[in-house]
């Protein structure tokens, strides 16, 4: 609170742009240490919008009208909201509190962290038992004979980024794991990924070897032999840079690179092209700039989807995981994955992979699943990419904004292969945001043990899980998506789409019309309801009626319980 110079403002306007609101409502503005809360004036509905600091990507100051002194707050989930103050004194004030509570320098001041943890304590504590990782496991079929759940990362002594609970080839001893931890970027040696039980191949992933121009290390070989040795029906693996060649040839400079295939005899190595978190982080400003363009020609829109380049980066990040899936299932063969530290673009190719070879990570727990098991505890840097704390702007990147975006795009060619909606993907991807659930705090699963984040604080996907009838796709076909498997899509450019849901990109001349899903939803419904209906009728006797035979249904029921019949209980009574 002694961040807030002036906790409410009177006679504020506020204009939500990215909901297509026309016309600027009067209210009060209100600052509390972690929401910005707008009130309407208007006695008839007091409509109230919450912001939480968290979400405030940048606090913009245009110059001063006649009308008042305006805000603009761009958020990390794309809306934007502008704020006119009368008084430009109060705008400054409100203007500097802003910008310092939506840019916290610790932990402690985020909104998960900022009660007191000891209420609900039984609630708390079962939220986080809620995802059981090991149980994904045993349901790939590990461990067995080829894969065994090794202790050497136990107290995170070999790689601090990585999960301390790892599986590994059997014949991979511990001096192998070790040496090959030395040779590999940030101590990140392969391991497993997903094991798929048709044949035998396995997706593994690793950071880039610190090879240089000619260096080699005789464990990290003995380690791409063993992953070779854990496929009985393969006699070599693919070795997937994720990188544009050129970056991985630059990084040899560096003493870092790629494995030299003369001295990896076992493997064949492919390049797939994903760029760089710059490059990503840039061509998302372009795409947010394509929505911000007021009144633009269709030739403006699409010079400025095309020039964002933002569609290629999500069909690059696509083509990897097609890649990954195809060697996996078509060919039998396993697959070490990895670009320069293995925690943005080898995570990103490594889910879009599970999506397509694993009917299961189509449903709504299973990819929740999936994001705990290749995004949380392999160590993708959340705190980092996505600004949890004021810190460098050249770390942050929207890496899981893709993967949920490929995700969405796979969805949109197969509409009955997943469980969830784009709801579900919206939803996931404001709380990677928001911090208000603390599952994607931190940058390892070590830090939040150190924070003692399950001591702090609530997981998010218990709460996601109750709410799971608004996430359901009523097109969801369970049998198909069974019987399809390995999901193969079309990437041909022409098949990718602007995701409007996501960035809000609204039709400002219309008002919002129902949602496809939802009128799916209602037709479902209704549909079950006259089937009902009409199996009533189909089974009344002759003389009798469907009510009848529901009442003595229920009767029956009774009885069959140990109940007698009720007993009259005079006019007002609950059976009336």
């Amino acid at each position: 609170m002694e961040n807030i110079r002036t906790p409410k403002v009177e006679n504020v306007r506020l204009l939500d742009r990215s909901s297509g609101q026309r016309k600027a409502t009067v209210g009060t503005l209100y600052l509390s240490a972690t929401h910005t809360i707008f009130v309407e004036n208007n006695p008839e509905t007091r409509k109230e919008t919450w912001l939480l600091h968290s979400m405030v990507s940048s606090v913009e100051r245009p110059p001063t009208t006649p009308a008042g002194s305006p805000l603009i707050l761009r958020c990390k989930d794309f809306r934007v909201f502008q704020i006119l103050i009368s008084q430009e004194r109060d705008c400054l004030d409100v203007q500097a509190s802003l910008v310092r509570l939506s840019r916290p320098e610790k932990f402690s001041e985020l909104y998960c962290l900022s009660f007191n943890p000891n209420v609900n304590k039984e609630e708390r504590e079962e939220s986080w038992t809620f995802m059981d990782l090991m149980a994904d496991y045993r349901r790939m079929g590990v461990p067995n004979n080829l894969w065994l759940l090794s202790a050497a990362n136990s107290e995170y002594r070999v790689c601090d980024t990585y999960p301390s609970q790892l599986f590994v080839p059997k014949s991979a001893t511990p001096a192998i794991i070790v040496g090959s931890s030395r040779f590999r970027s940030r101590g990140r040696f392969p391991v497993l990924s997903y094991f798929h039980q048709d044949t035998l191949a396995a997706v593994c992933r690793c950071s880039q070897p610190l090879s240089g121009f000619s260096g080699r290390c005789q464990e990290d070989e003995m380690m791409l032999q063993a992953i070779m040795k854990s496929n009985p029906g393969s006699e070599f693996i693919y070795v997937v840079d994720t990188r544009p060649k050129l970056n991985a040839m630059a990084n040899r400079a560096a003493g870092k690179g790629y494995e030299n295939e003369d001295h990896y005899s076992n493997i064949k190595l492919q390049f797939i092209g994903i760029e760089n978190i710059h490059v990503m982080r840039s061509s998302q400003q372009r795409i947010i700039d394509v929505g911000d363009m007021r009144s633009s020609s269709m030739t403006d829109f699409l010079w400025g989807l095309e020039n964002s380049g933002w569609l290629k980066h999500i069909k690059a990040v696509l083509d990897a995981g097609v890649f990954i899936a195809r060697a996996v299932a078509d060919e039998g063969v396993s697959v070490l994955v990895h670009c320069s530290d293995g925690w943005d673009r080898t995570t990103q190719a490594c889910s879009v992979a599970s999506i397509l070879l694993d009917p299961f990570y189509r449903t709504i727990r299973g990819l929740m699943v999936l994001i705990e098991r290749d995004w949380v505890s392999f160590g993708h840097k959340f705190s980092h990419r996505y600004a949890h704390l004021d810190g460098d702007p050249k770390e942050v990147s929207p890496v899981i904004d893709q993967f949920l975006e490929c995700v969405w795009q796979l969805s949109e060619q197969f509409p009955c292969a997943f469980q969830f909606n784009e709801r579900f993907l919206i939803a996931v991807h404001v709380h990677v945001y928001s911090c208000q659930y603390a599952n994607f705090l931190g940058n390892s699963e070590k830090e939040r043990r150190d924070m003692r984040l399950r001591q702090r604080s609530h997981s998010v996907w218990p709460d996601l899980w109750k709410d799971r009838a608004q996430y359901t796709n009523p097109l969801f076909q369970a049998e198909q998506s069974q019987s399809q498997g390995v999901l193969r899509p079309n990437t041909s450019p022409y098949c990718f789409k602007m995701w409007k849901a996501l960035y809000n990109h609204v039709d400002k001349s219309t008002p919002p019309h129902q949602s496809p899903a939802d009128f799916l939803s209602a037709v479902r419904e209704e549909s079950q309801q006259l089937e009902e209906e009409l199996t009533n009728h189909q089974e009344v006797p002759a003389g009798g009626t469907a009510h009848h035979q529901a009442a003595g249904s229920r009767q029956e029921d009774r009885r069959s319980d140990g109940e007698t019949d009720p007993v009259d209980r005079g006019p007002g009574s609950e059976e009336d």
